[in-house]
């Protein structure tokens, strides 16, 4: 696997940054959803938490991928 400039694999590199970006999001999504609760929008709400569910998805799929990853030649010599 091509290796970036921060000596990790490509893959590695671009999963760490698909899941700390959905666990960024799923925190602010908690925060959108108290917002559309306090302006009486449940249904809005309701998208929020949809999307949240999402995102927290996403995170746990690409913990397992890293997982997976871990400690092999794939990961990148940062490993090494």
């Amino acid at each position: 696997m091509a290796t970036g400039e921060t000596g990790f694999s490509d893959v590695v590199y671009d999963l760490i940054s698909v899941q700390y970006h959905a666990l960024k999001a799923g925190h602010d999504y908690g925060q959108y959803v108290r917002d559309a609760e306090n302006a009486g929008k449940q249904e809005i709400a309701d998208f929020f938490r949809t999307v949240m569910e999402e995102d927290s998805r996403r995170a746990a799929q690409c913990h397992k991928y890293l997982a997976q990853l871990s400690g092999t030649e794939d990961a990148g010599p940062a490993v090494q």
